[in-house]
């Protein structure tokens, strides 16, 4: 399974419907570079509000700054220095969780600091042979999930519910597809919203599914999604602003084709595709600008409750791409010109969010 990544970030922050298209043209984000204090990849990033935002890559890195991104700070996690971060999990300037993957089944691993990284302690080290966990989400500090992709037509997914210790809910999982997994998009092919509900975006098999949950995971339904599928391909990125209206994002990565989104106004149950972005590749990673998840409430006008931005990185080197967004979840598209080579993005609100990738790359980003 191919789980390196072409990046289409869809950050979504809002049109009103039927909001005339013109205006938009001259209302470009504002985009502002940052130093990250690194040369490492930054795969994922978590802002937990507008002046404290994690992020984390590879060489078992992380970055943190508590300034908005003025300044910050770089450090390598002891004993992970041969490790990927691929997903980082933001709960204050003190608390924030890692996720690791590595050449061993072994190297899947969930740290957590509660001392702004002074030191971190492994909560969780994976024992099951072929699992390659993708991705976690969380509904509070101490609620969390994390979705792997599937082992003898098993998700071997695990939970917490104290923010200390992880218990499988594999037996709580709907049966996987023949081939059925997900892709390691920058901690985006699992998310979480109010305190129970979350959907995980699979592919790999002959359908690109949704798996959503309403209880914490104690049960799910799986839903069939109109992206294309298969061994390379498939449903990649999905988020949801509300309960019920959500985006899916996903595409073929190893041709560097299908780019396409697909919304849903019923939980995750029925699905519609959306206009194609202008770019190249598949959809990897995707936020909404009003981010339901880290939003610090700074902002309390719904202007953006809709809005997409998409950049798209390519085969074979993921090193460039392409960037656009839309305000109103894929009708309508605005290319982002000079927006590349980065693999993840997410907000804390319209005004302040984060794009991180190749070479310790940060774009601030601010509508």
């Amino acid at each position: 399974m191919l789980k390196r990544a072409l990046v289409v970030f869809l950050i979504a922050a809002s049109a009103t419907i039927g909001f005339a298209q013109e205006p938009w043209k001259a209302h470009q984000p504002k985009l502002t570079p940052q130093e990250s204090g690194t040369t490492q990849l930054l795969i994922a990033v978590s802002p937990v509000n507008s002046r404290v935002v994690w992020a984390a890559g590879t060489g078992g890195t992380y970055v943190v700054t508590t300034d908005g991104g003025e300044t910050w700070r770089a450090g390598v996690v002891p004993g992970a220095k041969t490790l990927q971060f691929r997903d980082v999990h933001g709960v204050s300037e003190k608390v924030a969780y890692l996720m690791s993957i590595g050449n061993n089944t072994t190297d899947f691993r969930i740290y957590k600091t509660v001392d702004g990284g002074a030191t971190w302690t492994i909560q969780f080290k994976n024992e099951t042979v072929n699992a390659f966990y993708d991705c976690f989400a969380f509904w509070n500090p101490k609620r969390g999930i994390t979705h792997s992709d599937s082992v003898n037509g098993v998700f071997p997914d695990i939970r917490t519910t104290d923010g200390m210790t992880w218990h499988s809910i594999a037996d709580h999982m709907p049966p996987a597809l023949p081939g059925e997994a997900s892709f390691a998009a920058s901690g985006t092919c699992i998310t979480t919203q109010g305190q129970r509900n979350a959907w995980i975006a699979t592919g790999g098999s002959t359908t690109a599914r949704i798996l959503a949950t309403r209880d914490g995971g104690d049960t799910w339904n799986a839903y069939d999604t109109p992206l294309v599928s298969s061994a390379s391909a498939g449903a990649i990125s999905v988020a949801f602003r509300d309960p019920w209206n959500g985006i899916v994002g996903g595409g073929d990565l190893s041709t560097n084709s299908s780019a396409d989104a697909a919304t849903s106004n019923d939980g995750g149950q029925t699905w519609t595709l959306m206009n194609k972005p202008p770019v190249a590749g598949a959809i990897f990673c995707l936020a909404y600008v009003r981010d339901n998840r880290h939003g610090d409430g700074e902002e309390a006008d719904h202007e953006h409750d809709h809005t997409v931005v998409v950049t798209a990185e390519t085969e074979p080197n993921f090193d460039t791409g392409s960037a656009a967004w839309t305000p109103d979840e894929g009708r309508t598209w605005f290319k982002l010109p000079d927006v590349s080579g980065y693999w993840a993005v997410a907000f804390a609100n319209p005004k302040a969010g984060w794009f991180v990738g190749n070479g310790g790359q940060i774009l601030k980003i601010s509508f």
